[in-house]
């Protein structure tokens, strides 16, 4: 039995959609290779570089940060549409990047996660009698 949808059902469509959107809005990233080295730049800005937080388990790659609202004493917000809260991004990483060696730097609200690709040479197997 099909039901028609509430006002209040639509209300609650559209804000799950825009929640959605202004996390992930939050941490976008771009990811480019340079010479021998991985590189990803996620945005951050308005981030304390205290709440970041990076982990790699196995290939995966996890960044964490978190953006509060700046608390000001008999403030009354008027508008709020900058995001805040917890912003999370998993990259899966190939297996030829060094994880050891990731290094991270934050400048201008960008953090950049740097990893260098392992060098692959042949190796020659010896048969056995």
């Amino acid at each position: 039995m099909l039901t028609t949808p509430t006002v209040r059902d639509l209300e609650r469509l559209t804000a799950r959609v825009l929640e959605g959107s202004a996390r992930s809005s939050g941490a976008r990233l771009d990811a480019y290779r340079v010479d021998g080295a991985f590189y990803i730049d996620i945005d951050l800005p308005g981030v304390d570089t205290a709440s970041i937080d990076i982990t790699v388990d196995g290939k995966v790659l996890t960044v964490r940060a978190e953006r509060r609202r700046a608390e000001q004493e008999n403030a009354q917000v008027v508008i709020a549409e900058r995001p805040m809260g917890t912003f999370s991004r998993q990259v899966f990483l190939s297996e030829r990047l060094d994880t050891d060696r990731l290094e991270a730097r934050y400048d201008n609200g960008v953090l950049t996660l740097s990893i260098p690709v392992l060098e692959r040479r042949p190796r020659r197997i010896e048969v056995t009698v």
